[in-house]
């Protein structure tokens, strides 16, 4: 608590934002309504046993992934953890194609075949999301290289990990590679203070995780991450310095989630006081809050917001269903290593 605390703190001095066009603070609510749709209706499914595998909610951290990918271009080429239901509709993944993937259908984002953890979106620059904790780093390093291989301009690679897989080997390499090589990659740091159950200050000595990209002669930022105007604007100047040919960047969104680790996560390991806690100052709360107290929105107009998302939701539910399953003669399809 003393941490998110001492973030907002941090953060106050944002109060006063840039001035923005209506039709985008609406995008960023719906979309950040969406995610949290989704999610809550994808759980419900699961508990239905109507989704195979497990599942990783990102409850909480809508503004990381909507706020992230806002200030992505559409070219732009992004990594999404197992946490990544939020990053993916972020970018742009059509919604029926990820739910119909999240009930293993044939017209699913991996016709079905890669369930919540690795969603993917080749024509939205998204190359996948990876159940393996700390994976992107290296993939990333890949995709930037190719952006500066060959030359490719105004296009970079943004990596999503959490706290937890900022220990990862992994992804100390990839920085230090990333750094060595002046690549264009950013490295998103969603910190929700718990690897799984633990918290960070329990196998952190030094909680404060910029010093990581710093540690590589990294430009590091820092924001709140249940914050999504300050997100948007974090990423944006992120974007712009490693766009510019100054290597990668790291950028660390504090955020939190109120869901468990996974679909099986009796959450026995934190206090219902300090979730509620948290809560009450999620992303979608606060924006509102920011929205109605500038008069730039209605409660009445952020209301019809939420049910455009619960029905895009909602539909996509039953697009999902109405959807064939996968046959077994393309077992093999798309499978390119042997």
């Amino acid at each position: 608590m003393a941490t998110a605390k001492t973030t907002q703190k941090r953060t106050a001095a944002r109060a006063k934002k840039p001035a923005y066009d209506k039709e985008f603070l609406e995008e960023l609510m719906v979309r950040m309504m969406t995610v949290n749709k989704f999610e809550d209706v994808a759980f419900w499914l699961f508990g239905q046993g109507l989704v195979h595998g497990t599942m990783h909610l990102s409850i909480g951290e809508e503004a990381t992934g909507v706020g992230t990918t806002a200030a992505l271009k559409k070219d732009d080429y992004m990594l999404a953890t197992h946490r990544g239901h939020g990053q993916a509709l972020g970018k742009g993944v059509d919604v029926n194609s990820m739910m119909a993937e999240i009930l293993a259908r044939a017209t699913g984002t991996n016709h079905g075949k890669g369930g919540s953890m690795h969603i993917c979106d080749f024509d939205n620059g998204i190359l996948g999301a990876n159940g393996i904790v700390g994976a992107n780093g290296p993939i990333a390093c890949g995709a930037a290289l190719t952006i500066k291989m060959k030359q490719i301009p105004d296009r970079v690679c943004a990596a999503f990990f959490g706290d937890g897989a900022s220990n990862e080997g992994a992804i100390l390499e990839s920085m230090n590679l990333a750094a060595a090589w002046d690549l264009p990659l950013l490295f998103i740091l969603t910190n929700n203070t718990y690897g799984m159950s633990t918290p960070l200050s329990r196998v952190v000595k030094n909680t404060d995780l910029r010093m990581r990209g710093e540690a590589f002669g990294m430009k590091s930022f820092e924001c709140d991450g249940n914050d999504v105007l300050a997100v948007y604007e974090t990423v944006k100047k992120a974007r712009e310095w490693a766009v510019a040919g100054n290597g990668p960047v790291l950028v660390v969104e504090h955020t939190y989630r109120t869901s468990g680790h996974s679909k099986s996560d009796g959450n026995l390991y934190r206090t219902k006081e300090e979730i509620q806690w948290w809560k009450d100052r999620s992303p979608i709360v606060r924006f509102r809050q920011y929205l109605t107290e500038n008069k730039i929105f209605t409660d009445a107009e952020i209301d019809k917001m939420q049910e455009k998302a619960d029905k895009v939701v909602n539909d996509s539910v039953e697009y999902a269903k109405a959807q064939p399953q996968p046959a077994v003669a393309d077992l093999e399809a798309d499978v390119y290593a042997d």
